[in-house]
């Protein structure tokens, strides 16, 4: 991975470094101006994203806290007022009375409407005695209630509750015969001062609305929706209209986000219905009623928005700023270097008359200044070369002129063998007729390259002049295929190596011995083989003699002749061609020639 890594940098470094300067200083702004700002345009957008979320979540979460400890305050006064039938004599009296009188309901009445005139939000107050006959007070707006259809309910709850107060949630109940109120209650056993016995219940129906005061300003400071839910996961009030919803769904929803209400206090994100929402909670101590604000992200991060799109927009144009006044610099800055590299090019076509008009003192200029001044130096080196191979033109010619002229040697060598053919000596005569022949192939012949053939006959001229000296001593055998008779090559290839053969090889052997010139195509290459059967090499003169060959070793007591042939065969051909040899100490030796064969090309092509 690491390795990975370190390879995309090292490609996006040569990237970098291989455009033009132009460009480079372009990107070199960008990364200190585009970038710093756009990674603190970024760091300010996202401290602000937080910053508003965070005082949205911290004044939700104080509205909350307020709004419950309403509730509670307003749940303990309805609990406390439970208790006072327990200091009214007369209602323990009556409330253990079988018969119902006009005392009675007098009292009773009054009793009743008292506590109905306790609080504002309750419509109405119950009161069951110990023959379950149930006494009322009501609002105003009411004219008929029906408790028969909740006594069974009452009784329920107050037996399951004991002595102690208990509330019941969110009901719907029916008055004025076909009329329906939302209401909870709170209801308590009463028990007889002096037996401690249950002898009726209290009952007090507060309408819902109740809530409406308390949880309006918390909608209207958080722009959200606030919810009372029982202890026992009921909704209680819904401060907002929840739309086309059904019922089911908005359970759904209740249960989705009671699902993360697992403290006291808290808040979350939560996603409804595609749209994600911010819901700040508190659970009550005392009712066990968790006050719960939902308030959309899209209402607490609008003006975070705005500030962001402003925010963009103005690091836009900062860039589009930057980049334009580092395009104008970068070009102010790289012209003159490109005019320089202009004139250049035409200095590398030949053309010296250019010169650099620097307009400033600074590194560029000082540049083209030196490159003025290079200018003027290489103008006079060429000059001096001109001269000076004049100089050497004419010390040549008059060198020349001093040497012997070489046809006088040829003239010379052809006036002996006439005077040894008339003395009928017709060994001295061949062999300076072959002389002759050897010098003229050498000096005379002015082409840079030869044939095979030529080389091969020059092989034999030679290697007769050897029979003639030593009689009997040498056999040679050429297997060169007629194939290879006409490819060209470099005059005086095969001639040193067979007299490297014949002088380190052959002459030290006993006996006769042979040398064989054999030729073969490999890999489209011709490759040309001289082997004898000599007294061969160990391997230290070998691996000496091959690494002189490839490395041009000088000192050397033996392969002169090879490391000159080598060294043409290499300047002629390229480096991947040339000489090597290999050799058995006693046997003999084997020196391959590999040249180019011009015919493979034409092949390929």
């Amino acid at each position: 991975m690491v390795s990975y890594i370190w390879r995309i940098l090292r490609n996006l470094w040569l990237f970098l470094a291989n455009l033009p300067m132009e460009r480079k200083l372009i990107v070199v702004f960008i990364f200190l101006i585009s970038l710093p700002i756009t990674y603190v345009s970024y760091l300010s957008s996202h401290s602000m994203f937080n910053s508003v979320l965070a005082n949205a979540t911290d004044s939700a979460g104080q509205m909350t806290v307020s709004a419950s400890d309403t509730i509670d305050r307003y749940i303990a006064d309805l609990k406390r007022n439970t208790a006072l039938p327990l200091y009214n004599t007369d209602v323990q009296f009556y409330l253990e009375q079988h018969n119902t009188d006009w005392d009675k309901n007098t009292h009773m009445a009054m009793f009743l409407s008292y506590l109905n005139h306790t609080k504002e939000e309750i419509i109405a107050v119950y009161l069951v005695d110990h023959f379950d006959s149930v006494f009322y007070d009501k609002n105003p707006g009411i004219n008929q209630l029906f408790p028969e259809e909740r006594l069974a309910k009452w009784k329920a709850l107050s037996l399951a509750a004991g002595t102690a107060p208990v509330i019941q949630g969110r009901q719907t109940i029916r008055v004025n015969s076909n009329e329906h109120r939302e209401v909870f209650s709170v209801l308590r056993t009463v028990t007889s001062v002096s037996t401690l016995k249950s002898i009726g219940i209290l009952i007090f129906d507060v309408n819902i609305n109740l809530f409406k005061g308390i949880i309006d300003p918390v909608n209207a400071v958080t722009q959200g929706n606030t919810m009372i839910i029982d202890d026992k996961g009921g909704l209680m009030y819904a401060g907002a209209d929840t739309g086309d919803q059904t019922a089911e769904k908005q359970a759904i929803n209740l249960q989705l986000l009671l699902q993360k209400v697992d403290k006291q206090n808290g808040h979350f994100q939560m996603d409804l219905d595609g749209q994600s929402y911010l819901a700040v909670y508190t659970v009550s101590k005392i009712t066990g009623w968790t006050t719960l604000v939902s308030i959309p992200l899209s209402r607490i991060l609008s003006p975070v928005e705005k500030n962001r799109n402003v925010l963009i927009s103005t690091t836009l144009i900062i860039i589009a700023f930057a980049l334009f006044v580092a395009t104008v610099i970068s070009h102010a800055l790289t012209k003159p270097l490109k005019s320089m590299v202009r004139l250049m090019k035409q200095v590398q076509h030949g053309n010296l008359d250019v010169w650099i008009h620097p307009k400033y003192n600074d590194e560029i200029g000082m540049l083209g200044s030196h490159f003025n001044r290079m200018i003027i130096r290489v103008k006079d080196l060429l000059q001096e070369v001109s001269l000076t191979e004049k100089r050497k033109q004419k010390a040549d010619m008059r060198a020349l002129q001093n040497q012997i002229n070489p046809h006088f040697i040829y003239n010379t060598l052809e006036s002996i063998r006439m005077l040894a053919e008339s003395s009928d000596d017709s060994r001295v005569a061949e062999l300076t007729y072959l002389l002759g022949v050897q010098m003229r192939y050498g000096i005379v012949r002015s082409e840079e390259t030869v044939t095979i053939r030529h080389e091969l006959d020059h092989v034999r001229n030679y290697f007769h002049l050897l029979q003639i000296r030593f009689p009997d001593k040498f056999r040679l055998n050429i297997d060169v295929p007629e194939d290879f008779q006409h490819l060209p090559v470099i005059k005086l290839v095969f001639q040193p190596i067979v007299e490297n053969a014949v002088f380190h090889g052959l002459e030290h052997k006993e006996g006769p011995g042979t040398l064989i010139l054999s030729a073969w195509n490999e890999d489209g290459h011709a490759v040309f083989c001289v082997e004898d059967d000599g007294v061969g090499m160990d391997e230290d003169n070998l691996h000496s003699l091959n690494d002189s060959l490839t490395h041009g070793a000088a000192g050397e007591m033996f392969g002169i002749g090879l490391r000159n042939v080598n060294e043409r065969i290499r300047l002629h051909y390229g480096s991947e061609f040339g000489l090597r040899v290999k050799s058995q100490l006693g046997e003999g030796t084997r020196v391959t020639l590999r040249i180019k064969d011009p015919s493979s090309d034409n092949n390929l092509e």
